[in-house]
């Protein structure tokens, strides 16, 4: 019996297979497509960035976001040996202030052991109010002698009411109502008008301090660890500049981000400008016509009180004083000039961030942004990959090595460095060297 027409023939063993592979080949080619299709779409996003970084660039717009802070400082600190370590854990102990032996009621017969110690920490605010009673003498001559207060009295307030107001308003920004409160809660009467006198007058002990300490940091230390960000003071834009070393920290705020501000900002309060062989050879490093610095050559030796006074010796030496370029170049060279006049910044290495207005003196950047260079690169191959990684880890071995030896200076150390890297690492005591080794990735 026939098939009725138009009816589907069922396909042969030999048809199927052949279906069946042509089936699979299709599939593996689709395969080989879908993985060509989306390795050109990684390349055309490579390329896309690549673009609009170039873009950003030619524009100047701002960059990508920048790189996650590198862990290399924190990777390198060196571990006790011990398993239930954490940093800072058993690393300062408290000073005891006062010590209480507590006996016990024993039986006849007992065996003295010794004592088991418990130390209690506390916190002890109480107000003390103090009645001076001022001696009142009358000379023969008619004249009254009062005996003078203490040292420290301000406005009827003792030198701690006025320390405890500034550590938490400047270290733990509270304000002025809630000290206030708090002060008032203790039991000392204040009101929030003699809070803000307490913050607010008679600073200049501060302020001599505070310029006495930079002094001497800029006298003594060996390098300087120098940063600025931005800050709003006034209702204005301004710029914080942080200036440390291993001893002193300071902060100054001020209008410019300037290489002038910042070697102003050095100078520890002076406002003069000096003309000296520092002064002069600063000034053939930089773009200076040979005219200009043969002028100044004349003044050589010469101390300027002012800026006003520095100035008009200039307009005397027919130097364009409203070439603004050029005036600036010269009030760095001449305060630079009076840095050295005041036996500052000699032998001073300041460690940045590689920020141009921070490039005086002996320059090296810090381990962090020297290492930072390594990783903004990108290998193309699995072998370029391996060698950055490789390099990396020789820096972070290295670090390690130098800060291990900081905490135990040894002189057998580094006898495969050059003499002058040893050297550096004795003067500074293993930190200054350290830094000056980590410059050629990207220092001047």
């Amino acid at each position: 019996m026939s098939a009725p027409s138009g009816s589907a023939q069922p396909l042969s063993q030999k048809a199927l297979r052949q279906l069946v592979s042509d089936l699979a080949g299709k599939i593996d080619r689709l395969e080989q497509e879908v993985e060509q299709l989306r390795l050109d779409n990684s390349n055309l996003r490579l390329e896309n960035q690549a673009l609009r970084d170039e873009i950003a660039r030619l524009k100047h717009l701002p960059p990508r976001p920048p790189f996650k802070p590198s862990g290399m400082d924190k990777a390198t600190q060196a571990r006790p040996a011990g398993s239930g370590w954490r940093p800072g854990r058993g690393a300062k102990r408290d000073r005891v202030t006062r010590e209480v032996t507590i006996s016990v009621e024993v039986p006849p017969g007992s065996r003295f052991k010794g004592y088991k110690s418990v130390v209690r920490r506390d916190l002890v605010l109480v107000a003390e109010v103090v009645r001076y009673k001022r001696e009142r003498w009358l000379t023969p001559e008619g004249q009254t002698l009062i005996a003078p207060l203490p040292a420290g009295i301000t406005g009827g307030f003792g030198p701690g009411v006025r320390r405890f107001c500034l550590a938490l308003h400047m270290q733990g920004q509270v304000t002025t109502e809630r000290l206030t409160d708090l002060l008032n809660g203790i039991g000392l009467s204040i009101s929030k008008r003699e809070v803000v006198r307490l913050l607010t007058s008679d600073l200049e002990l501060f302020e001599q301090e505070d310029r006495a300490i930079l002094q001497a940091g800029l006298t003594a230390s060996p390098y300087l660890t120098v940063d600025d960000t931005g800050a709003r003071h006034a209702r204005r834009p301004a710029v914080t500049t942080q200036i440390g070393g291993e001893r002193f920290c300071v902060f100054r705020t001020s209008r410019s981000k300037s290489r002038l501000n910042f070697l102003s900002l050095l100078r520890g309060g002076c406002e003069d400008y000096v003309v000296n062989e520092a002064a002069l050879n600063y000034l053939r490093r930089q773009p200076v016509e040979a005219a200009v610095i043969a002028r100044l050559t004349k003044l050589q030796g010469r101390v300027f009180s002012s800026q006003m006074e520095w100035w008009q010796h200039l307009l005397q030496c027919s130097i364009n004083i409203f070439d603004r370029p050029l005036l600036q170049t010269l009030d760095e060279a001449a305060t630079w000039g009076a840095l050295r006049h005041h036996g500052l910044m000699e032998n001073t290495v300041v460690v940045s961030d590689d920020a141009g207005q921070f490039r005086v003196a002996t320059h090296a950047l810090c381990w962090v942004h020297a290492e930072r260079h390594l990783q903004k690169l990108m290998p193309a191959s699995p072998k370029q990959a391996q060698a950055v990684e490789l390099v990396r880890e020789a820096i972070w071995c290295f670090y390690r090595g130098l800060k291990l030896w900081k905490q135990s200076p040894a002189p057998g150390w580094g006898e495969g460095l050059p003499a002058a890297v040893r050297q550096d690492l004795w003067s500074a005591h293993g930190l200054q060297g350290a830094r000056r080794v980590a410059g050629p990735p990207g220092a001047a």
